[in-house]
């Protein structure tokens, strides 16, 4: 193995950033090269960036369920069935189909994907994280990723 250059530094007046240390400790081990903490580049970004100091590239970690963004989420997928998902980890999805294939504007059906969307109350990664008994979000099925382009 590499030897292990442990030099994980956020920027200075920053927050302690929460990661997913073991990922982190594998990947860093795998290179001599320190890495950065990066900041959010955009509202809703869904990894915590780390960057090589050497310039030769980046990496993330998504930590979905020990450190839940739903809050922040902004999000969604189209499956190839029209089905709307709210959620990488939704059990179901809104069926769009007669609306994308009717005879409906695009400001109609934008309109009608906004009324969904503020009504969404996915919040599987949330509701999972706030206990460590098994809750009801837990255990329902979901949608493999794959089938939505997660």
């Amino acid at each position: 193995m590499a030897n292990v250059v442990w030099s994980i530094t956020a920027p200075a007046g920053s927050v302690t950033v929460p990661v997913s240390a073991p990922v982190l400790v594998r990947v860093t081990a795998a290179v001599t090269v320190p890495v950065l903490f990066v900041a959010a580049s955009a509202e809703g970004e869904t990894a915590q960036r780390w960057r090589y100091l050497d310039g030769s590239g980046e990496f993330g970690v998504i930590s979905s369920v020990t450190q839940a963004f739903c809050a922040d989420c902004n999000r969604a997928r189209l499956s190839t069935e029209g089905k709307l998902f709210l959620c990488l980890f939704a059990s179901r999805g809104h069926d769009l189909r007669a609306l994308l294939r009717g005879d409906f504007s695009d400001a109609q059906i934008a309109a009608a994907i906004g009324l969904i969307w503020d009504a969404r109350d996915d919040r599987y990664s949330e509701l999972r994280s706030s206990s460590t008994a098994p809750t009801a979000a837990a255990e329902q099925p979901r949608v493999e990723m794959h089938y939505i382009g997660g």
